[in-house]
């Protein structure tokens, strides 16, 4: 639970731009009215199969002032949901509790909590006009009915002004990946055909198609742990990310993370000589020392990607030389700094489907990045792994269009099968700044894990060693060891320390090591002296 606090009201600056588009329904027979939220454009520019996330609302409104309720009521589709309030200042103290309907069967879900472990950055985006307060999002899949209870509680006498449920529907796309390296197209969102967010849909209309397209990466720890996602040596059999084989060599430049390892022996076959050097220009810097092994040996030229010494061995050995996920990272506009000779697979936005018609404003950059702090999404663990990019977009819509912050809050994702994904805008090597660890965010950056790890869920060993690559990668580029300590000084209350107190943590710090709250979660948090240790030894760091 957040610490109430109080912090000083900065004049709020005009709203950046007005992309709420309202309509208003009555919900037949329970006199709530939904307001149906939309994006400004069509956002992912995606081809026709594509629809951009949608958000609408229903007000919880009520006589009694310290609770709300809310009967079963049908809704528009949405896969993640959460509670809202006029005035982000206003941190609650309570409990809210929601149930919902499964759009594909009709079954309604046990009451789930929602957390309430969100503040507004402790900057000018912090202190817009449209900031909302908010709980964390929960992730309940295709969704079109819910129930719902809000109790004011501890000191509080009655529950904040402008209470709200807030449903996300993260919509459609062709280019979202997920499952390890994302190939094949995201259908997560797509099974119920409802695109018209405009009315409520009755449970009639319920579809019955899977939400995840690749039931493979289940919650088994072990499972994962093989998928391509965990950054072992890619096999000779295994695709590219897109899902191609690619018989040119050319091909890997085109696809991000995992293509050069199982595709940089295609470019031998044309010379088995001694001299495959001549193949291996991906890798820019150095050929490798052993190329006379390609056609025998496929992954080993993946190390050849890499200037360092031959991390094929390493869990982690994603051979890029570039965060080649990422569309341009090079051309961002924020500052520069050392550069690494490598960077792990990650996931663009492009690549998950970030509506960027949402991000009105640029990002800001900070001079260093001296600290990474682990966070989960606190939702679901039983998501797909092809479910992540779905998950990923309806958190931006939810912290843009719920929270009015400027874009997604975290600088990373990191899904159970190991996949990394770029979260904030602004270049993966570049120290954007986030909106993740209240206090901090002036010098670090935020890397999620999906999934809620408090409640019983443990971070499968592909999770922890995606987690460890991209947070020795991070502070790789600042000239940062992941193994040590850092003295930052607090930027706000945080409920852990003073505004102005000196805080001494570590450079791979949980969320609760900042602020008041129970995120990561005991089993993340349990497992991150292993992370740091792994980071030390990643093939990413410096």
């Amino acid at each position: 639970m957040n610490p109430r606090g109080t912090r000083v009201r900065r004049a709020r600056r005009a709203p950046r731009s007005v992309w709420l588009a309202a309509g208003a329904v009555v919900l037949a027979g329970t006199g709530v009215t939904a307001v149906a939220v939309t994006g400004g454009s069509e956002g992912t520019g995606a081809d026709d199969n594509s629809r951009p996330a949608k958000a609408h609302t229903l007000a919880l409104d009520g006589k009694d002032a310290k609770q709300r309720e809310l009967p079963r009521t049908e809704t528009q589709l949405f896969s993640l949901v959460g509670v809202s309030w006029k005035d982000s200042a206003d941190v609650f103290e309570g409990t809210a509790q929601i149930r919902t309907r499964s759009a594909d069967d009709g079954t309604w879900t046990d009451w789930r909590d929602l957390d309430f472990d969100i503040r507004a950055p402790e900057s000018q985006e912090g202190d817009d006009s449209g900031v909302r307060g908010a709980s964390e999002p929960l992730w309940v899949g295709p969704s079109d009915a819910v129930e719902a209870r809000v109790v004011a509680g501890g000191k509080e006498t009655a529950v904040p002004q402008a209470l709200r449920l807030d449903m996300i529907d993260p919509g459609e796309t062709d280019t979202g990946k997920g499952q390890g390296k994302g190939s094949g197209t995201d259908k997560s969102s797509a099974r119920p055909k409802k695109t018209d967010t405009a009315a409520p849909s009755p449970s009639a209309t319920d579809p019955g198609t899977a939400p995840s397209t690749a039931p493979e990466p289940t919650g088994a720890s072990s499972e994962p742990a093989q998928a391509p996602a965990t950054d072992q040596p890619a096999s000779p059999t295994a695709p590219a990310p897109s899902g191609e084989p690619t018989e040119e060599p050319q091909e890997p430049t085109a696809e991000p993370s995992a293509l050069a390892p199982s595709q940089e022996p295609t470019a031998e076959p044309s010379a088995p000589t001694e001299d495959p050097t001549a193949s291996t220009p991906p890798a820019t810097e150095e050929p490798t020392e052993e190329p006379q092994e390609p056609t025998a040996e496929p992954s080993a030229p993946a190390p050849g990607q890499e200037p360092t010494a031959e991390p094929s061995a390493a869990p982690t050995g994603e051979p890029t030389t570039q965060p080649s996920a990422q569309p341009d990272p090079a051309e961002s506009t924020g500052p520069t700094g050392p550069t690494a000779p490598a960077a792990p697979a990650i996931v663009s936005r492009a690549d998950w489907g970030a509506d960027e018609s949402l991000v009105a404003d640029p990002p800001s950059y900070l001079d260093k990045v001296d600290a990474v702090f682990v966070h989960h999404t606190a939702g679901t663990n039983s998501y797909d792994c092809a479910e992540s990019p779905a998950i990923i977009r309806a958190i931006l819509t939810y912290h843009v269009k719920t929270n009015g912050w400027n874009d997604i809050g975290y600088n990373f994702f990191v899904d159970k099968c190991g996949t990394v994904f770029e979260g904030r805008a602004g270049g993966v090597d570049k120290p954007v700044r986030g909106a993740h660890t209240y206090g901090f965010n002036g010098y670090s950056s935020g890397v999620s894990l999906l999934g809620d790890y408090e409640n019983g869920g443990t971070p499968t060993p592909a999770a922890k060693q995606a987690i460890a690559d991209v947070s020795a990668w991070k502070l790789g580029l600042h000239g940062v060891d992941p193994e040590a300590k850092v003295t930052l000084t607090a930027a706000g209350d945080t409920g852990v320390y003073k505004t102005g107190e000196k805080a001494t943590l570590n450079t791979v710090s949980g969320h609760r090591d900042g602020f008041a709250t129970l995120c990561p979660g005991a089993t993340l948090y349990s497992a991150l002296p292993e992370i740091r240790r792994t980071a030390g030894a990643s093939v990413y760091a410096h």
